[in-house]
């Protein structure tokens, strides 16, 4: 580090404007574990918010401003270490918000998606920050859309919804403040007071728990469990292709009987839908051992359900099928292996490096499918004269090589897979798909 910025950090951090904090494990992997580079926008959280209502740029730039007091990890940036990276949290910053207005006010989401894209895509200062930015485009009276792009190193999928219940949260008290009628608002609260737990104390705990030792024991397991594991792809090379989404659904006729089929059975929706997973990919590429990275939010504990930060978490769940067996057997047994893979849960980053040591992979750490069964819950909002939606467009992981992530929606299952280009065709996730919904046909009546 330059000499004068040096002095200046230490003078930031002399008077308190600024706190060095060390990286939590989950920050870490994306220094120590991912196929790609910390500032690659394939790390980028990108969602899209429509909003109609009475909200001004002025109005959404102040209410930003009430969330970037609350949630640190939206002042948080990263300083280059000697063996790694710190995270510098400022006191204060100044909220970062773009505004533009469209002429055409028939543009629809599509239209507007593209026009924010150069926004999603721009490379984010690791070291000057902040590592978010939120796009306002007026679509006309009363209607704007917002896109959010915020680095996965502070943020995670829940993070974003944590995001828009304060921002909206901050608009409910400002409108109120304003002398609005807010007599018939349901669904929110109206105030940001501090978190219970913010996202560095979260992080110092963890790293107070996962001492050597424990992280010893637990790092047995997994070399046991995942020892001789194979990539059910076979591609060379780093990666340089991006994951391309593609959404779908599972109707209530397909979703129904596999809730039905987990209540019988006596385990849960998201075993019973992953050993349907797991015989799709046997018939699929005819692979009877895989080992599936499987997302869990991380936040146990109530008190962490309204920090924003990257808490989610990857655990390899190893599954051995045996096509001819009777599925409630190949359920069951799934069922118990999960339930112990997930009570041996450990900081990935720590995980794979003692795999790693072992058995070294050149493209991807200790998986190469992603299997994640999602419940971010959007707030349920009433407003009078106001209304919103919220789509996200990438979830800012870039671990593996193609994904299936699955959304309770009612009685139906938002499914959306993801692909990268140098390992699947189109074509070929469509043929998975359709593997996918004849196993849930044959298996769960």
């Amino acid at each position: 580090m330059q000499k004068d910025l040096k002095s200046k950090l230490q003078d930031l951090v002399a008077s308190g404007q600024v706190r060095l904090v060390p990286m939590t494990f989950p920050q870490r992997e994306l220094w120590e574990t991912s196929p790609v580079a910390p500032g690659d926008p394939s790390n980028h959280i990108r969602s899209f918010i429509d909003l109609t209502g009475p909200l001004t740029f002025d109005m959404c730039r102040e209410a930003l401003c009430m969330v970037v007091a609350r949630q640190e990890v939206m002042r948080t940036s990263f300083l280059p270490g000697k063996d790694r990276p710190l995270q510098m949290i400022r006191a204060q910053a100044e909220p970062a918000i773009e505004y533009r207005e469209i002429d055409d006010p028939s543009a629809g989401d599509e239209e507007i998606i593209a026009s924010m894209e150069e926004g999603f895509r721009r490379p984010f200062d690791l070291l000057r920050g902040p590592l978010y930015r939120l796009q306002m485009v007026r679509r006309g009276p009363d209607h704007n859309a917002l896109g959010l792009t915020i680095h996965h190193a502070i943020a995670d999928g829940w993070s974003v919804t944590s995001f828009v219940e304060d921002l909206y949260t901050a608009c409910i008290s400002l409108w109120r403040a304003s002398g609005k009628d807010m007599s018939r608002l349901s669904g929110m609260r109206d105030s940001l007071p501090p978190l219970p737990v913010t996202y560095s104390a979260w992080g110092a705990g963890e790293r107070a728990r996962w001492q050597p030792g424990e992280i010893s024991g637990h790092a047995d397991y997994w070399r046991s469990r995942l020892g001789g594991s194979r990539p059910l792809f076979d591609v060379a090379g780093a990666v340089s292709d991006q994951l391309e989404k593609w959404d779908t659904s599972l109707p209530a006729d397909l979703a129904e009987p596999a809730r039905a089929t987990a209540r019988r059975e006596g385990v849960t929706l998201f075993s019973t839908l992953l050993a349907a997973f797991r015989l799709a990919l046997h018939r699929w590429k005819g692979a009877n051992d895989v080992v599936v990275g499987a997302p869990v939010a991380g936040r146990a504990k109530t008190s962490l359900r309204e920090t924003m930060g990257y808490f989610s978490a990857n655990v390899p769940l190893r599954s051995i099928i045996d096509s001819g067996a009777p599925f409630n057997r190949t359920l069951k047994n799934l069922h118990n292996q999960v339930v112990e893979d997930f009570a041996r849960a450990m900081p990935f980053v720590e995980l794979a490096a003692a795999v790693e040591n072992d058995a070294p992979r050149a493209r991807h750490s200790v998986y190469d499918v992603r299997f994640g069964v999602h419940n971010h819950p959007f707030p349920g909002i009433e407003i009078p004269g106001m209304s919103s939606s919220l789509r996200s467009l990438s979830s800012g992981t870039s671990r593996f090589d193609i994904g299936c992530d699955l959304t309770e929606d009612g009685k139906r299952i938002i499914l959306t897979w993801l692909r990268r280009p140098s390992a699947a065709t189109r074509s070929d996730m469509e043929e998975l798909d359709r593997l996918f919904r004849a196993v849930l046909s044959e298996v769960c009546r």
